[in-house]
């Protein structure tokens, strides 16, 4: 009898296996990869060049003036951008005064005390997280119709807030139940455990260890908020304005606005103007998130 041959061909059925690289990686998981890292390498490419054509244009006018000086649309070597940043200031400031408690609240009652198997809220959670998507022209309409109109308020630093509150208010709540969620259940237990009340809990023990994801998620959350000019422009915010504001009822404009103003003008000399507020309006981000970094990074805990 001769020596059997073994047939070392797949059975009909049974898919091959991948091909590997030398590493143990498949091919197509590695051009995968590559793909991933080409599109990440060319959008940091471009911002890269995008920032250093601003600072390019912007280092004529990067001096004191920019933050001393009001606009001035017949000399530009004269003109700064000092009524832009204390309305940013204000804007933002009312802003944060308004959203940052709401949202908390929000967060503490959707995750510690609302049932989720009611409908009304399921519908609640449904429509933050609908919210969150909503183009900002949308507030901006809704900001001018009931707000400005409807209210009353008018073109003022407090109905800008209030419309940026409604922008960024989805964001602040989701960011704050993620943070509320993170923390072990164990922790909970323990305090109920010891004798505490159900808020003393909360109080003393989740919103503590919460306070990182809770204050990142707040911060970049507003500076979406600085950033926005489109709502801004519909609610009727003054492209041009040589005063700074006094107080919530005061006419404002914003960084963004200035900037869109000196974008549209003819001569050259305000694109140097635009490209220093832009730096200056990167500064403020920058610091924002910063200052997120530096909390969540004091303040973290390691379970």
């Amino acid at each position: 009898m001769g020596t059997p041959v073994h047939d070392e061909r797949p059975e009909a059925g049974v898919p091959e296996a991948p091909r590997l690289r030398s590493d143990g990686t498949p091919w197509r998981e590695r051009l995968f990869q590559l793909g991933l890292w080409a599109s990440l390498a060319v959008g940091v490419v471009f911002l890269g060049c995008l920032l250093v054509y601003v600072v390019v244009e912007a280092w004529p006018r990067l001096d004191l003036r920019i933050l001393t000086n009001f606009p001035d649309i017949i000399d530009p070597s004269k003109a700064g951008a000092q009524s832009a940043i204390m309305g940013t200031i204000w804007v933002i400031a009312f802003t944060g005064l308004f959203c940052l408690p709401i949202g908390f609240l929000t967060a503490i009652h959707l995750e510690e005390y609302a049932d989720p198997e009611r409908w009304w809220n399921r519908a609640i959670e449904i429509n933050i997280q609908n919210l969150a998507a909503i183009p900002s022209i949308v507030y901006g309409i809704l900001g001018l119709g009931i707000i400005s109109r409807g209210l009353g308020f008018g073109q003022t630093v407090l109905t800008a807030a209030l419309t940026l509150s409604l922008l960024v208010l989805p964001t602040v709540i989701i960011a704050a139940r993620e943070a509320i969620r993170a923390v072990p259940s164990s922790i909970r237990e323990a305090s109920l455990a010891l004798g505490a009340t159900h808020w003393q809990t909360i109080w003393r023990q989740v919103l503590p260890a919460a306070v990182p994801g809770m204050a990142t998620g707040s911060i970049l959350a507003l500076s979406r908020a600085i950033g926005e000019a489109a709502p801004l422009l519909l609610l009727g915010g003054l492209t041009f304005i040589t005063f700074n504001p006094s107080g919530p009822d005061s006419a404002f404009t914003v960084l963004p606005i200035q900037i869109f103003n000196w974008i549209s003008q003819s001569r050259a000399e305000f694109v140097s103007l635009a490209a220093a507020a832009i730096v200056i309006l990167l500064v403020i981000l920058l610091a924002m998130n910063a200052l997120a970094i530096w909390l969540r990074n004091h303040y973290s805990h390691r379970w």
